[in-house]
């Protein structure tokens, strides 16, 4: 089959979620944005793959499974199916979720590895290291706390400071503390190697002013770019869960090293099952005309912005086109609580209520800044019930039943307001455009004005009291039509929003799911169902029922 030039080929990923417990909403939020743009593109046509896995490597991991007593293996497997019954109980719509530890992934490792090092980029160092006395082990950083460096704040990990976004060495830290044993390690030297960073910053300020990066995250990786940047440890000592370092005796890549490698290997493990592998260098040779795009959160914006564009760079493989950064999540303004009931799982949410309304509820506050975004949850059950169900499903219920009960379930063969739908119409531009953007906020307010448009037809035109009278009988069946064409705009407007919930939509109207570009194909002489309730209002008593749940997970 021949290419078709005109579509864009695009590659999506997410940052891989760690394989060592379950998804909370927090990671949601990355997984529900990145869906709604891969959505939007393949709704526009486009060849649009979206890969995703699990990032199964680390001490965690290791200490995770001698903690459960099972083997890592059997440990991120557990997780992995876990993850994935999560992601699709939201609709998330990953073309391949792989995992780190595979074949695929450790030959991209090594092979990235090797060509680093054939050009003089990997160095051998004598370290100092903490090192827990009591369990035998050099500590990673995140089995390190202690007061950040920079900003002096407390229980902060031995990589970054959720509080200031610094970068640092785990002993730079004041006042360390194994988070293992509690007891203070003691510094211990080792060899390691480096990748040479420090010599790669001009190479990494040009990427950054060419590709995608919002300005807000640039801000923050000026300070490293303008100011010294450090070569990058990328080896751990045994005991560790990875993959051994070739000719090097008990040395681990660093999980940060195969980790962001692992978007590679997924990729070439959905390839290889649908028997393209000749596709591979279409997207990550260097000068492929393929646009790779990364949907990241703001803590590991550094090992996505500078560390792996380099090593790239520098192993003969393309560069990402962007790198799309979000906030963290909080839940009624906080940091999420267990105490408080807002620690909520995937699970916990989905066990409970429809996941449509927190996508809906998350592509209401996103946008392309790198600020937090907060779920208030009273907001939520406002926001959800007021827009989706009251202003979006109102327009087909409202109108729905006056063609099933007076006209046989047709529509008429004309509609009774065609300025309207033109006025829908000519605003789909304009949306479209925010989707592309990944103005998602804007384009659910766009959505909402033209909802709003729509019930008000409906109270100016008052089918229920035209309906009173036989003489306005093809008059209540022409409102009605155009009420339910507006309806249909409005779905495939709000497609990668709630794709479900349009799914319903569109087999009620009795089609199938269109495309972008089919919104001018309008339903005339044409029948639908039946209406059924195509979505309920939230109650408080759910929202209380999730809270509950989740104190007590």
């Amino acid at each position: 089959m021949s290419k078709d030039y005109s579509k864009r080929d695009i590659l999506v990923t997410n940052a891989l979620p760690y394989a060592n417990g379950p998804l909370h909403i927090g990671h949601l939020l990355e997984h529900i944005q990145s869906d709604i743009w891969v959505r939007y593109q393949r709704f526009q046509g486009n060849n649009c793959t979206y890969i995703c896995g699990e990032d199964a490597h680390g001490t965690a991991i290791m200490l995770k499974a001698e903690e459960e007593g099972v083997s890592p293996e059997k440990l991120i497997e557990e997780v992995r199916i876990s993850h994935e019954e999560d992601f699709k109980a939201f609709n998330i719509s990953h073309d391949n979720y792989h995992t780190t530890h595979s074949d695929e992934n450790q030959f991209y490792s090594e092979t990235i590895f090797s060509r680093l090092k054939d050009k003089g980029l990997i160095e051998e160092k004598e370290i100092e290291q903490l090192y827990d006395t009591e369990k035998e082990l050099f500590l990673s950083d995140r089995y390190v706390q202690g007061t950040c460096p920079h900003c002096e704040a407390d229980k902060q990990y031995g990589d970054n400071c959720e509080v200031c976004s610094s970068t640092y060495s785990a002993i730079d830290l004041i006042n360390p503390v194994s988070v293992l044993t509690n007891t203070k390690p003691e510094l211990k030297k080792s060899l390691h190697l480096f990748f040479k960073l420090s010599s790669l910053k001009e190479e990494i300020k040009e990427w950054l002013n060419t590709s995608q990066v919002p300005s807000q995250a640039l801000n923050k990786l000026s300070e490293w770019t303008e100011g010294e940047i450090k070569d990058w440890d990328i080896s751990r000592d045994a005991p560790y869960f990875g993959f051994k370092i070739p000719g090097y005796n008990n040395k681990y890549f660093y999980v940060w090293l195969d980790a962001p490698i692992g978007y590679l290997a997924s990729h070439k493990n959905y390839l290889d099952k649908l028997n393209r592998s000749e596709e591979f260098d279409d997207y990550w040779k260097p000068g492929s005309s393929a646009e790779l795009y990364h949907f990241i959160g703001k803590d590991i914006m550094y090992f996505h912005a500078l560390f792996f564009p380099a090593m790239l760079l520098k192993s003969e493989f393309r560069q990402p086109d962007g790198v799309f950064i979000h906030g963290f999540l909080t839940v009624n303004g906080e940091k999420m609580s267990k105490s408080r009931g807002t620690f909520i799982l995937a699970k916990t949410y989905h066990q409970v209520l429809d996941p449509e309304y927190l996508r809906y509820y998350f592509a209401a506050k996103l946008g392309t800044g790198v600020g937090d975004i907060d779920i208030n949850l009273d907001d939520f059950l406002q926001r959800v019930n007021s827009d989706v169900v009251g202003k979006f499903i109102n327009i087909g219920s409202r109108t729905a039943n006056f063609i099933n009960k007076d006209f046989n379930n047709k529509l008429s063969s004309n509609l009774h307001e065609e300025s309207i739908i033109q006025d829908f119409l000519d605003h789909a531009s304009l949306i479209s455009e925010t989707y592309e953007k990944r103005e998602f906020s804007k384009a659910i307010r766009e959505i909402m004005v033209l909802a709003d448009k729509a019930n008000q037809y409906i109270d100016r035109m008052e089918p229920w009291i035209l309906s009173k009278e036989e003489k306005n009988k093809d008059l209540v069946q022409s409102v009605c039509t155009t009420a339910l064409n507006l309806f249909r705009l409005l779905t495939i407007m709000l497609n990668p929003v709630v794709p479900n919930l349009c799914s319903r939509v569109y087999s009620f109207l009795n089609i199938e799911e269109p495309k972008w570009n089919q919104m001018s194909e309008l339903l005339l002489n044409h029948e639908i169902l039946t209406y059924k309730p195509l979505l309920t209002r939230i109650e408080k008593e759910q929202i209380e029922q999730i809270k509950q749940k989740s104190k007590e997970f």
